[in-house]
């Protein structure tokens, strides 16, 4: 009970932070400013105008006291025109308007309590860049109008360290998802349909030859399938949430996606691991190894749920050395499954080609360039973000790249999955001389051509098996008198030179045994005698 707990609140807190656009500001010097990425109404469409809504709680101060705050709000790209220089010597800008500002020159009274900006802000400014004074004992809600695309921030300030609170909802025009994650919604459903289409043609290749079916073709139609139902039930969850926003059908949604995540996970490293033993194709079963891999399987998946609920409810501030207790168990059963895998690839591809067998080890061949590929893009993408990633302290480097972080994170892993599985599919694909190819050997040919034994005796094999009444075998003469029967150990002849292999043509009908009137006149004249 207590875990199904941790992990209703791990997933609620990430439900808020990924897909509420309502989130906190207090005094904090972290929480003092909240960014989000936001879409015109032109960019994704929608039925309202997109805006950014700040509300204040209001305080009630003890006498006369007026608490203030001040509010600003911006796209990023004008960031340079909040706050101004004193002096061209000044550690820092000066951001709000007090009564040093004001003997400066930097602002006016009327303007006392609000942002700084800079005197041409409004001719230099991309998006309205707007500078409130808030009242906490009567505060008002601000409504910030997005016309355009772009990273906006709302930024406060206490002038005196009054403590407040306020809650911002970055508001899209589609829906309730945030903006860095909305093009997650159109990925999810284009790969869902990409599988689909991909089942359809197993599915017709499946029935046409239902008759003769290998095992491992049956665990790739159920992993078809179980990837079918997880890209639907991931874009399920994000058009849910899109639609509803964070309740508790989409903390739940969230859960099952993230459990079906690691039986994917688990599911695919089981079949890559059956595929390299050769299973179906090589070895008609496993034997008890198969249970060692399905254990193996097992024990990853669950570590795999271990793990999403412990990164989902303890936050890298609080994480300890115990948290070695549920990365450990997950890291060694990847490990195990690598090992195994490559280890069982290689003993495989020896095995076929040490007896021959040249196609089947083709195959496998493939596969191994194929999870070749993928290690190298893999690790070409990981060697290329690193440099990307190493500008992360850039203030502006969030701001550069928010609409395509979700990528970098999560979509082209799912790319490279789709290839690699549609590729094992090709291979292992249904086709009409499954068994026969599976169950048969390739006979092993070393030789470019073949060798010729003895024509004689091969002859001499023909002529004991049907003999020809009308033609001599030992001179080649004729003779009227039907032969004798033929020894079976007549000795081999020592040369073909002058004798007919096989007669062809007309003339064989001239010594035919048939009793016509034309057949026999020829034989009298031929012999001399008649009958």
């Amino acid at each position: 009970m207590k875990l199904w707990l941790s992990l209703a609140l791990g997933i609620t807190s990430l439900v808020v932070q990924v897909f509420a656009g309502e989130v906190e500001i207090t005094q904090n010097a972290r929480k003092r400013q909240q960014c989000n990425g936001m879409y015109s109404r032109s960019a994704w469409g929608g039925d309202t105008d997109p805006f950014i809504e700040t509300t204040f709680i209001k305080i009630d101060p003890t006498g006369d006291e007026d608490p203030v705050v001040s509010l600003v709000i911006f796209e990023w790209k004008d960031e340079p025109l909040v706050g101004v220089w004193k002096s061209d010597d000044a550690s820092e800008k000066t951001y709000v308007c007090d009564d040093d500002a004001i003997n400066a020159k930097l602002c006016t009274a009327e303007q006392k309590g609000e942002f700084v900006l800079a005197p041409d802000t409004a001719e230099k400014s991309k998006n309205p860049v707007e500078t409130k004074l808030i009242h906490l004992k009567n505060p008002e809600t601000i409504n910030y109008p997005i016309k355009k695309t772009g990273y906006y921030c709302v930024g406060t300030l206490a002038v005196a360290e009054q403590e407040y609170k306020a809650a911002v909802e970055f508001r899209n025009a589609y829906g309730e998802l945030q903006a860095a994650q909305i093009a997650k919604l159109p990925f999810y459903g284009g790969l869902t349909i990409v599988y689909a289409v991909l089942g359809i043609f197993w599915a017709f290749l499946y029935v046409q030859n239902r008759h003769d079916i290998l095992p491992v073709q049956n665990y790739i139609t159920a992993i078809i399938v179980f990837l079918i139902v997880e890209q639907l039930m991931t874009w399920g969850f994000y058009d849910y949430s899109n639609n509803h926003g964070n309740n508790a059908l989409a903390k739940f949604l969230m859960i099952i996606v993230a459990i079906l995540n690691a039986g994917r996970n688990s599911f695919s490293f089981f079949l890559l691991l059956i595929v390299c033993m050769g299973y179906g194709v090589v070895k008609p079963s496993l034997g008890k190894l198969m249970w060692y891999v399905r254990i193996l399987a097992l024990c990853h998946f669950v570590f795999g749920v271990i793990y999403a609920i412990a990164s989902l409810t303890i936050t890298p501030d609080n994480a300890g050395p115990l948290v070695l207790l549920v990365i450990l168990p997950l890291a060694a059963t990847l490990t195990a499954f690598y090992v195994w895998t490559l280890n069982s690839l290689n003993l495989t591809m020896k095995d076929l080609l040490e007896r021959k067998q040249h196609i089947k080890a083709m195959m496998y061949k493939k596969l191994w360039w194929c999870i070749l590929a993928s290690i190298v893009v893999i690790f070409g993408f990981f060697f290329l973000n690193s440099f990307t990633f190493a500008g992360r302290s850039d203030p502006g480097f969030v701001p550069k790249h928010w609409k395509t972080r979700w990528f970098i994170l999560d979509g082209w892993l799912n790319i490279v999955y789709l290839v690699d599985i549609a590729f094992v599919a090709y291979l292992w694909r249904p086709t009409a001389n499954n068994r026969r190819f599976a169950m048969s050997d390739e006979i092993a040919q070393d030789d470019e051509g073949f060798e010729i034994a003895s024509f004689g005796g091969s002859l001499d094999e023909e002529d004991a098996r049907s003999p020809d009444p009308m033609h001599d075998s030992a001179n080649g003469q004729l003779s009227p008198v039907p032969p004798k029967p033929m020894n079976d150990n007549h000795p081999p002849r020592q040369s073909l030179d002058g004798e007919t292999i096989f007669a062809v043509g007309e003339d064989a009908d001239k010594w035919s045994e048939d009793d016509s009137p034309r057949n026999s006149a020829e034989k009298t004249r031929l012999t001399g005698k008649s009958d």
